[in-house]
């Protein structure tokens, strides 16, 4: 993931027990710095196209589809506004099925997890009862067309197809829009560079306060 490659480093006074020195610096990756789309370019789109991830396909798999390079992983990422991959990554159906049968036991994956509504309509074709809408078992509602009588217009959604729900949820992304990668990638690298500060050294390195008064 070259997105690790284009963080600026950050030297950090050594915490192992076997340095030389009180001043002995360690250089790593400054990880606290990172970027994020602007709320308010998600809606234009004229900068992003609607993608809908595959059974399977992973970031890196899809940059290759999208970009020519699966390198560009963490421009997918970046993208479709992901912070944790095993989260809000879809799994493959085969590892939901091993989630599911993990979380719930084989025992209890048709269980029902909660109940919802159907689609009810009158006589006219208008909608009475919208569907998807989260009741009790024993909700009921006046039959429109016999209104002596009720309806239970309710249906169990199971625990598998709940968990299968949450993960088809996440597959519809916006991504980034070829022609615009090359700038994207420019403008990345320009927030990443250092402003002078008291912790300068260059612009793409800084210097920690060393907080140690004594030698070890």
């Amino acid at each position: 993931m070259s997105y690790f490659r284009e963080l600026p480093d950050l030297q950090y006074q050594s915490t192992s027990s076997d340095r030389n020195s009180s001043l002995e610096y360690v250089t790593v990756k400054n990880l606290f710095r990172r970027v994020k789309l602007r709320d308010d370019l998600q809606n234009v789109f004229t900068l992003f196209n609607k993608y809908q991830i595959k059974d399977g396909a992973r970031p890196d798999t899809v940059a290759e589809e999208i970009y020519g390079a699966p390198d560009y992983d963490w421009v997918v990422l970046l993208s479709a506004n992901i912070i944790n991959v095993r989260d809000q990554w879809p799994l493959s159906d085969r590892d939901l099925y091993r989630f599911a049968e993990e979380k719930y036991t084989v025992q209890k994956l048709n269980d029902v997890k909660f109940y919802e509504t159907r689609e009810v309509k009158d006589s006219f074709g208008r909608v009475i009862l919208p569907a998807g809408k989260v009741v009790d078992a024993n909700f009921r509602i006046p039959d429109p067309s016999n209104p002596l009588t009720t309806l239970n217009p309710v249906t169990g959604v199971s625990n598998y197809e709940y968990e299968v729900r949450k993960n088809e949820d996440k597959r519809g992304i916006y991504l980034l829009k070829p022609g615009y990668l090359q700038q994207y990638v420019n403008d990345f690298k320009d927030i990443m560079y250092y402003q002078k500060s008291s912790q300068y050294v260059n612009n793409r390195l800084i210097k920690t306060e060393n907080t140690r008064n004594t030698s070890p």
